[in-house]
């Protein structure tokens, strides 16, 4: 459940991208969760005409994402729509997926541009868009160069093909009792929201979301465009196979829609933060093979591990001054020190498990900002309760953190009093009266409590910057001042959203 500040953030960047109304459609979605058409317009007492626009323009965008729920006890459904909370933060970091494109696949930056801009585009549109975009007196690529530079960015997973559009999914039958369903061996299941599980429903093959343009598509989209292609086909002879092809692969090029893969630039983003992660406090020449550890991971099993082969970390460290003369014994053995493991089904590659480092990250996050808050005592006193995962005595809080013990009764009760901990009072089972003692944990959901604060944050700084954009369109002597602060906004909003990632997306 999005919390309610996180709520103002999107529906803030929805209408600063797309206006009050459709705005005003997505909040009501966020709130109260997968709706039909006709209790939206009960609930915002909109035209039906003003609602279906504006889920049009979210679906567009892929904010919205509708999907067909049974209606009663017949065969009759109902077409649902459901916000995609994710997505919509996302839209605010379109500089950050642009500049990994930048670094990876530079000839297909514009190419990016166009999905971003308009969310989801045929093969035909997006070529259409870039030869437009082409100042006069440039040289125009060709539609084969354009179709090549798009090929790079499905190879790649940056663009994938987009999900059904109205998938089949059943609330009820989702949520059956394990006993009516059959026996499967005990494993550890990961528990899906009902969004998360529309979104899987919703999801294609990765074989057809990562789907290239072949060349035959090509050459059917150019047999099509020439005037003289009726008289052709019917002078050679193709067989029927050759026929299909060409017709599969011209529907394709026309009506099959694209869109950015969010999923794969967060996880860029995330493996370029733990690449940077301490690394000042790394020891003298462990950098260079660190560094090459992640210019060489080309395999991605998951999400949460970078996986390299050692030649081609070899391959990296030869590229770079200073590095030709280690050892192989001494790569290993720094890799080793770097918390890189061999892989389980390589002997030849080095895993790194990601998910350790980010655990290790949100933790000094949040530390940092009690350490601010509260004080050097409060930091230490939080981080033992991280550290032990368990309820902690406050004689055993005393005689681990050796402070007094007065600062620390009035530190715990700082720390309770704003909801970062929690207590209990336990009855001595031992001696003689009425023993007690109290123990003390961390609370489950001060993490929920530190991204909404997040949230917050991010609305405010995004509050401030439309403030003064419309005192800079109103006009003012202190232009230069306000543009200036305009600017510093901007980027204290997008270092910011590097800790919301941390927490939300990583």
């Amino acid at each position: 459940m999005v919390s309610q500040h996180g709520i103002f953030l999107a529906v803030s960047i929805i209408s600063d991208h797309f206006g009050p109304l459709v705005s005003k459609v997505c909040r009501c979605l966020l709130r109260h969760g997968a709706l039909p058409l006709q209790e939206i317009v009960r609930r915002l007492e909109l035209s039906p005409g003003q609602v279906k626009n504006s889920l049009l323009v979210l679906i567009q965008h892929n904010c919205v994402q509708a999907f067909n729920s049974p209606r009663g006890s017949g065969d009759k459904t109902t077409t649902h729509y459901l916000a995609i909370f994710e997505n919509i933060l996302h839209r605010q970091r379109f500089s950050k997926f642009v500049s990994v494109i930048r670094a990876d696949i530079p000839e297909s930056e514009a190419l990016l541009e166009g999905l971003l801009q308009n969310g989801r585009l045929t093969f035909d549109q997006l070529v259409e868009r870039t030869i437009s975009k082409i100042p006069e007196g440039s040289i125009t690529p060709t539609r084969e160069e354009i179709r090549m530079n798009f090929n790079k960015l499905v190879f790649a997973h940056y663009v994938e093909r987009c999900p059904k559009p109205e998938p089949f999914f059943d609330p009820l039958v989702d949520e059956q009792p394990t006993l009516t369903r059959k026996r499967a061996p005990k494993t550890v299941e990961i528990v899906l929201s009902i969004d998360k599980k529309v979104v899987n429903t919703a999801a294609l093959s990765d074989a057809e979301r990562y789907s290239e343009i072949p060349c035959i598509m090509e050459d059917a989209s150019n047999a099509n465009d020439s005037p003289h292609s009726s008289i052709s086909g019917a002078k050679r002879k193709r067989n029927a196979i050759e026929v299909d092809a060409e017709l599969n692969s011209t529907i394709a090029e026309n009506e099959v829609l694209y869109r950015a893969n969010f999923e794969k630039f967060i996880f860029c983003l995330k493996k370029k933060f733990c690449a940077e992660r301490k690394k000042p406090k790394l020891k003298v020449g462990t950098h260079p093979i660190r560094e090459a550890f992640f210019e060489a991971s080309l395999i991605e099993r998951d999400n949460n591990s970078v996986t390299s082969p050692i030649n081609g970390i070899l391959e990296r460290l030869g590229q770079k001054e200073g590095s030709t003369s280690m050892t192989l014994d001494h790569i290993t053995r720094v890799l080793e020190e770097l918390n890189c493991s061999p892989s389980s089904e390589d002997p030849d590659s080095f895993t790194l498990d990601l998910s350790r480092i980010i655990e290790a990250s949100r933790n000094e996050e949040i530390e940092s900002l009690v350490k601010k808050k509260y004080g050097q005592e409060a930091f230490i006193i939080f981080r033992l309760l991280v550290r032990e995962g368990c309820p902690v005595e406050t004689d055993k809080i005393i005689d681990t953190t050796i402070l007094d013990k007065q600062i620390v009764h009035g530190t715990l009760y700082k720390l309770w009093k704003d909801e970062y901990i929690d207590t209990e009072r336990i009855l001595s089972g031992t001696g003689t009266g009425n023993s007690q003692f109290f123990v003390w944990r961390v609370k489950n959901t001060f993490r929920e409590q530190f991204i909404d604060n997040l949230y917050h944050a991010a609305l405010n700084l995004r509050q401030m910057v439309n403030y003064i954009a419309e005192l800079l369109l109103e006009g003012s002597k202190d232009d230069t001042k306000l543009r200036n602060r305009k600017n510093i906004l901007i980027l204290a909003l997008i270092r910011h959203d590097d800790s919301l990632m941390l927490f939300q997306d990583f």
